[in-house]
Parts: structure tokens; sequence; C-alpha cells
């Protein structure tokens, strides 16, 4: 069902300004550390083990970078056609709710960013064998159901548990299976630290959208179960990351990797930053230094298995 009211001409109030392709708006470019951070701490892990393999590492990397971009069209058409982002929706521009594109648009666009993801997701099977099909293949519906089809998994609180398995235990540890051909106890706590920190970026983005997802019916955890539940699950989730180099570090690898816990500072000052928020910069300013840390995370912790 598609909104009542009329969107706002974004061309019109943006004239005279310059501004990104309404494609580049709606990837989400301050998302992308979502796709990318898995994809180098399962080659971290893949080179610690053994040697680097480039070509099945790139196509992960390729695979998941599409996933990502796919999710954030479908939600920028999905939410759109279900009414959800209303005029009175807080966070960033929406490149179908403000008319700078239309639907059908971004149905395209979104229809051949997946596509792509398939084909490139087909090139790892030569590495992982054709079962890997299957997880290919599930990633792409999950990305598209998570807002579309007649039971939309992000609108009845599914959505955090579709990150932190897709984005944090799929993407760590498949990463490193298809270098490697096997799956890891390290692998394992790698991606658990991963999909923590991911699903943090949602909770953000459902913790500032609550009130109006509560409005269209978008039954996000933050809605079923309020702000204070949220901000506790963002808390361990910064804990569950704090902890993996420990416990990486109790299973022999070297000290080394437990370098990600020089930054363990900020996880003060962002759960203080959510709990006191009240505006939608506020919040947008969050919800991107929430993704920066994940990424700083990722690249301390890859540091720190490369050379443990």
């Amino acid at each position: 069902m598609r909104m009542s009211f009329p969107a706002p001409n974004f061309k019109k109030i943006m004239r005279g300004r310059k501004i990104p392709s309404p494609l580049i708006i709606a990837s989400r470019p301050k998302t992308l550390p979502a796709a990318v951070v898995p994809v180098l701490l399962g080659t971290a892990l893949a080179i610690q083990s053994g040697p680097f393999k480039f070509i099945p590492a790139a196509l992960c990397l390729v695979f998941a970078l599409l996933i990502q971009i796919g999710a954030n069209y479908a939600h920028d058409y999905f939410d759109f056609m279900k009414g959800a982002d209303t005029p009175d929706r807080i966070g960033p521009v929406r490149a179908v709710a403000s008319g700078m594109m239309t639907p059908a648009e971004m149905f395209r666009a979104m229809t051949l960013i997946f596509a792509t993801a398939f084909l490139v997701g087909c090139g790892l099977i030569y590495y992982g064998g054709w079962w890997l099909l299957a997880i290919g293949m599930a990633s792409i519906f999950c990305a598209i159901t998570y807002t579309g089809g007649p039971y939309p998994l992000g609108y009845h609180g599914y959505g955090d548990l579709l990150v932190f398995i897709f984005f944090g235990l799929v993407a760590v540890m498949f990463t490193f299976f298809v270098q490697t051909g096997y799956f890891s106890i390290n692998s394992f706590w790698v991606a658990v630290a991963a999909g923590g920190l991911i699903t943090n970026i949602l909770i953000v983005n459902n913790y500032r959208d609550a009130e109006n997802d509560a409005r269209s019916g978008k039954n996000t955890l933050v809605v079923k179960f309020g702000k204070s539940f949220a901000l506790a699950h963002y808390q361990i989730n910064f804990l569950l990351a704090l902890i993996v180099p420990i416990i990486l570090w109790r299973l022999g690898m070297k000290p080394s990797v437990l370098l990600p816990l020089i930054i363990w500072p900020a996880c003060y000052f962002l759960s203080r930053g959510l709990r006191d928020a009240l505006y939608g910069h506020e919040y947008n300013k969050l919800l991107a230094q929430t993704a920066q840390f994940l990424m700083a995370y990722g690249v301390l912790l890859a540091v720190g298995i490369t050379r443990a």
C-alpha cells in the first residue's frame, strides 16, 4: 500500500546545491562498513591460518557490498510503499520518499543490484561448493523480505537477528571458509563480535525512528520492548565485542589480538550519546559514529589477528 501523503520535491528544495546521485544517497555509504568489516576479519583469519587467496576474498567483498546496497535500496522502496517513510521521519533523506527517484526507478535499481550480487556469488561456488548457492540465495531473500513481501521480517522484530546472522556469522565464517576450506571456533567468535557491532548500527537507526515506526506499524525490537531494552542491547553488543579478543587470546592467539581494547572508552561515550540524544541530527551523527567504531574495531582486530 502506497503512502497517501505527497512526497516533497527534493530537487526543487535543493536547487542550486550540489548533491550526490540519488542512488549514492540511497546506498547509505555510512552503513557500508557493515559489509566491509566481516570480510576483512574473515580474510585476516584466513591469512593467519595460511596463504592469502585474493580472488575468493574479493568476490566475498563485492558480494557483501552489493547485498548491503541492495538491502538499503529495498528499504528505501518498500518503506515508502508501506507508508513507513512519513514526513515526520527524522532520519537521513530517502530517495523515493523525497521525490529524487520514482518507486519504479528504485525497484529497477534494487533488482539490478541483487541480480549482480547473485552472479558474483556464483563465482564462489568454485571455492566452496554448490551448497553456497543456497547461502547466497538466502542472503538475497532475507535482504528483500526484511522490508518487503507479505510478512516483512523487519516489521515484526526479526531485523536484529537477521543482521546478526547474515552480516555477522555468515559473512565472517564463510569468507574464512572459501579461503581455507573449513570452519573454525576462532571464526565463530570473531563473527559474534562483528555481528553484534553491526547490529548496533540497526539499533541506533530503529531507536531514532521508534515513534514514527510505532505509528506506521513497523514493530522493531525498540518499538516492542522500549528504548531501555534497546540501550541495554546496544551496550551488551559492545561488551561482547570487547570480550571476544580476550577469548581469542585465551584460545591461543598472541596478545596482539587484544589491540581493539584500546578503543573501549568509545563504547561508554557512544552509549551515553544514544541515551541522551533528542534530535534527528544527534541520532544521525551517532549512527555514523557507531559505523566508524565498527570500522576501527575491525581494522584493529584484523591487524591483531594477522600478527598473532
